[in-house]
């Protein structure tokens, strides 16, 4: 091949050479060399220019086409896999993204439930804990009711006996007379107007 294309470059020159006699001697004649189709140098133009033409267009059609269009072809298919990877990618993110959304409302749902079971509980605790601690109350109020009711009748029977023992004891020093069933009575009239009966 190299060599052909070294005796196509050789011949191409010889006919440069003798284009350029052919022009001369047609500048010497007075007309455009381009136009004189009587000259013989000028068919061994044409029929070079044809062979010229047949190597350049095997030589593009047989190697150098074939080549881009292998590495545009090969570009094209890495690109629309390039992008099939990226289109597979992005749903794959999308599913991933709803997955992680629905698990992110999950567990704010379970965490809004257990807060409000735990506030559920804890108001429960302490509703019983009060309610223990009324009843615990209220026994002790009762108690102590109880035990002030206890030392008040103590303390009302013992100051009627006081009242009743002295008021017969100054009756007696006053009049002489001593009638504790009198005196009973009067005391117990006194102390229930005074509402401590």
């Amino acid at each position: 091949m190299k060599s052909a294309t070294t005796k196509a470059t050789r011949l191409s020159l010889a006919a440069l050479a003798m284009t350029a006699v052919s022009t001369a001697a047609m500048a010497a004649e007075g007309g455009m060399p381009q136009l004189d189709f009587g000259n013989p140098l000028m068919l061994a133009q044409v029929i070079w220019l044809l062979i010229i033409f047949g190597v350049f267009y095997y030589v593009l059609s047989a190697i150098v086409l074939p080549r881009a269009t292998a590495v545009l072809d090969e570009r094209r298919n890495r690109i629309e896999g390039d992008l099939e990877a990226a289109r597979a990618a992005k749903a794959e993110a999308d599913v991933a993204l709803l997955a992680h959304q629905a698990a992110t409302a999950k567990a704010r749902a379970e965490s809004q439930a257990a807060i409000a079971a735990a506030g559920a509980a804890a108001q429960a605790e302490a509703a019983a804990r009060a309610a223990t601690l009324n009843a615990k109350l209220n026994e002790q109020i009762a108690s102590a009711e109880a035990r002030i009711n206890t030392a008040r009748d103590a303390a009302m029977g013992a100051l009627r006996e006081v009242a009743t023992d002295t008021t017969n004891a100054l009756v007696a020093r006053l009049t002489g007379i001593r009638n504790e069933a009198a005196v009973s009575s009067a005391v117990e009239r006194a102390l229930a107007a005074q509402g401590k009966a």
